[in-house]
């Protein structure tokens, strides 16, 4: 019963704003409006698009695609789904904008090559995370299967604390590839002086992705896949895509 009050309830909001006649409001003052109100709420605006709903723009920012009126006075968050084509239209927003951004960190990612690569994923790892150490102990596994797996930092408790510096000095050690594993298999992570690793850049990449945890998977295409995915399940997904495209 609550699952149907629900849905009647959101199928009345959306046949309001359907019914509701868009307020004019010129192109160039409806981005002021928006990136004005979204800095009120420190996030930062890097584009703003039309989306497939009249009168609503797609705005992607530091925190993910969000909605906004063309006022800027109102705010949605969530997928746009569209039911007629079954596509999500916020994470296909998405893809392109993951895609470019985890090429402009292609040199500070700490890189498991496969010997007979056919695909490669770029993983946001964390090294207290359950998920995250049972990928890194199936890594031969993925690298058999003809995956190279490329990661990027995304310290789960944020810009500070234990689990942010560790991370860092992963990142800054001579092998970093070695510090990794083992600070995946428990070992601890010795400091290193004067270290300047770009884990807060890798942090803020993810956040602009949408990432709700670790282990985040990207596909070279930009999807986003959450959370762990044995080898054999993951190397089927990338061929079915190879055929497909």
């Amino acid at each position: 019963m609550k699952k149907l009050m629900y849905v009647a309830a959101m199928a009345c909001c959306f046949s309001t704003f359907a019914n509701t006649a868009p307020e004019v409001v010129p192109a160039e003052q409806s981005v002021n409006s928006i990136e004005e109100s979204f800095a009120k709420l420190g996030v930062t605006v890097s584009s703003i698009e039309d989306s497939p709903i009249a009168g609503l723009k797609t705005v992607l920012t530091d925190k993910g695609v969000l909605y906004a009126s063309m006022d800027g006075k109102y705010l949605m968050q969530g997928n746009l789904i569209d039911l007629e084509n079954r596509i999500n239209v916020t994470d296909q927003a998405l893809s392109g904008v993951r895609k470019e951004g985890v090429a402009q960190y292609e040199d500070s990612m700490i890189v498991y090559k496969a010997e007979n690569e056919k695909h490669q994923i770029t993983v946001f790892t964390d090294i207290t995370c359950g998920y995250c150490r049972k990928l890194h102990r199936e890594l031969e596994d993925y690298l058999s299967a003809g995956i190279t797996v490329k990661y990027l930092a995304y310290p789960r408790g944020g810009l500070q604390g234990s689990g942010y510096e560790d991370l860092r000095n992963v990142w800054c050690a001579k092998d970093a590839a070695k510090a990794l594993t083992d600070a995946k298999a428990g070992q601890k992570v010795a400091k290193v002086e004067n270290c300047s690793a770009p884990v807060s850049e890798h942090y803020q990449l993810g956040q602009s992705f949408g990432l709700s945890g670790t282990p985040a998977i990207i596909l070279d295409d930009g999807t986003l896949i959450p959370g762990y995915q044995p080898a054999d399940s993951l190397s089927k997904m990338l061929e079915e895509k190879s055929t497909k495209s």
